[in-house]
């Protein structure tokens, strides 16, 4: 916060000046004033009663007196046990709205390019056998916004995606199309290709799970059965062939890859996120594999008699991972480490973070490790963004059986919701059908996107999509209409050659504590996007949004603005109006959720 930097070295110097004493940085706590204290900004001055030798009333009086004497800005203290509570001068908190206002990178961290380092930010992370579902909608939304804020953190980022297009999943798929199939295809059968392919891969498991108890109730066990059903035998044939470059069994693999890629890229286009490089499995678990083989002849990892590779990790307090299958298979594993080693041949990656679900918390724990074993410096400065599970009112989803909320079926839902509620509400009525359509969609995607962003990525989540679309409360629609209500009051300012000013030369003669807390939280803008940054956060910015746009309203509703006859007073609120708005604009753009400028 800014005004903490004005505030801190005042402290310093009184404390050098009273008590000559010459405090560390760590040692001066400020804090906003409580709501039900009169002030903006707190000092704590407990550390300090050691030096001042005196009660912490008195010491806080004598500092907030030297304060006052000495910094413009600090217009009177109070002080409350030992809390000295600072009240800044209003001249302050309007110029810093000011300065808000004309600062075309307000809220971010701009320097030279030459200072920026490189984040790669993995997201997404798509199987070929499967259509994008509701897990990777918080995937892909957390992953873009988190490049987003560090693009504001002054980082360079490249946005990247790693496609699991190979293995035994994607080789159940073919299986089930050359099995049951008949001959079907996006063009002949209209449906999108991620989709076709994802109902192959549930056909696949239903025949499979047939195989399975039937094989039960000839005695075996669900092991032996499962490892024996002839499907899975097929499925690990099919596998094998690919890996061996077999003619037909590739051109097959590539012919379903695309169906699913196409599908992809209209899910992507229309959930908002994009990538700058795609990496594939398919080309970098030969990489990973020559590395594994390589750490089997230095040593550092060990083959067992059935000739698979492993290694040992219980001088780190784990087990022992699987490297390379008995018939010379990859696993996951053996495609991270190659996928990491071409990256950082690629880029200079100066912080490399996977956005991957918290389930694979082991796996990068071990990836880490892998790669400082086989002596790449950078391995153990991986950060694994470890996010929570969504799951809907319902339970967990399995993609097994087809009880998945697929992501397209869920954005439609979405924009059915948004339109029947804003046709009640007759939010909408004044657009044209065409402006109206588009602003379903931008509220649908809002309030997908803002019910998922606001949520600690770190927790657990039940998705609603009902209660995401609502225009009053902690929602995507509520922060949007609060902006489309902004745009009006500017447009109708505009219409009254009501100038929105950039210098305000005439201060209100009183400014009210509603409008003093809006200003105060317009300036909190560029520390939330620098916390949001450092916890790699976007329900930081998320909420942020929402108490500025629940503190407008409730500033909108108290307050005349093109109404105002007191010129000074009317400037100062159409600007404080204005500035919250290209706040908002600037906070959600963080979370890739577009506002209207009219609903």
């Amino acid at each position: 916060m800014k005004i903490e930097k004005l505030i801190q070295p005042g402290v310093i110097a009184a404390l050098k000046k009273l008590y000559d004493f010459e405090p560390g940085d760590n040692l001066v706590q400020l804090q906003n004033t409580r709501k039900d204290f009169i002030g903006d900004i707190t000092l704590v001055v407990f550390p300090f009663l050691k030096y001042s030798k005196k009660r912490p009333e008195d010491t806080a009086t004598e500092i907030g007196k030297y304060l006052v004497e000495n910094i413009n800005e600090v217009k009177s203290y109070n002080v409350v046990k030992g809390f000295l509570n600072l009240e800044i001068d209003n001249n302050y908190w309007t110029s810093e709205v000011l300065s808000a206002w004309r600062d075309e990178y307000f809220g971010k961290i701009v320097t030279s390019e030459d200072q920026q380092e490189l984040a790669m930010v993995e997201y997404s992370s798509p199987n070929t056998n499967k259509p994008l579902h509701l897990g990777h909608i918080r995937n892909n939304l957390l992953g873009f916004s988190i490049s987003e804020i560090l693009k504001a953190n002054n980082y360079q980022v490249v946005k990247t995606n790693i496609v699991n297009d190979r293995g035994i999943h994607i080789c159940k798929s073919m299986l089930a199309w050359q099995k049951w199939g008949n001959k079907e295809t996006p063009e002949n059968t209209g449906k999108k290709g991620d989709h076709l392919v994802g109902e192959l891969y549930v056909e696949f498991n239903k025949h499979f799970k047939a195989e399975i108890a039937e094989l039960m109730n000839n005695g075996l066990s669900q092991k032996e059965a499962e490892d024996q059903a002839p499907s899975i035998q097929e499925a690990r044939e099919l596998l094998r062939k690919w890996e061996s470059g077999d003619p037909e069994v590739v051109e097959l693999w590539k012919t379903m890859n695309g169906w699913v890629y196409k599908g992809f890229d209209i899910t992507y286009k229309r959930l908002g996120v994009d990538f700058d490089k795609i990496y594939y499995e398919s080309e970098t678990y030969l990489v990973g594999k020559k590395e594994v083989l390589r750490g089997l002849k230095e040593g550092i990892f060990y083959q067992k008699e059935d000739g698979s590779v492993w290694a040992d990790l219980t001088g780190e307090g784990l087990d022992h991972k699987l490297l390379l299958r008995s018939d010379g298979t990859s696993v996951y594993m053996t495609q991270d480490i190659g996928t990491a080693k071409m990256r950082f041949s690629e880029f200079n990656i100066d912080k490399m973070i996977y956005v991957v679900g918290n389930e694979q918390n082991y796996h990068f724990q071990v990836l880490a490790i892998l790669l400082d074993k086989l002596g790449y410096a950078w391995g153990k400065s991986l950060h694994h963004f470890s996010y929570g599970m969504v799951e809907l009112p319902s339970g967990k989803m399995k993609s097994r059986e087809g009880k998945v909320v697929d992501a397209d079926d869920l954005m439609e839902e979405m924009v059915q919701v948004a339109r029947k509620m804003a046709e009640e509400l007759g939010k909408l009525d004044s657009l044209s059908e065409e402006e109206a359509e588009r602003t379903y969609e931008m509220i649908a995607m809002g309030a997908l996107k803002y019910f998922i962003l606001k949520v600690d990525p770190k927790k657990n989540m039940v998705f609603n999509p009902e209660e995401s679309i609502d225009f009053n409360g902690n929602t995507g629609p509520f922060i949007q209409y609060t902006h489309a209500r902004i745009k009006s009051v500017l447009r109708k300012a505009s219409e009254k050659n009501i100038e929105l000013k950039k210098e305000i030369n005439i201060l209100p003669e009183e400014i009210s504590f509603k409008e003093k807390e809006l200003m105060k939280r317009i300036t909190l803008f560029p520390a939330v996007v620098k916390e949001a940054g450092t916890n790699y956060s976007p329900a930081v910015v998320a909420n942020y949004c929402f108490e500025l746009a629940k503190e407008f309203n409730q500033f909108y509703h108290d307050h005349p603005i093109l109404a105002e006859r007191n010129e000074p007073t009317r400037d100062l609120r159409l600007l404080i109006s204005a500035t919250v708005g290209k706040v908002i604009k600037s906070g959600m753009k963080l979370l890739g959720i577009e506002v209207p400028e009219r609903m």
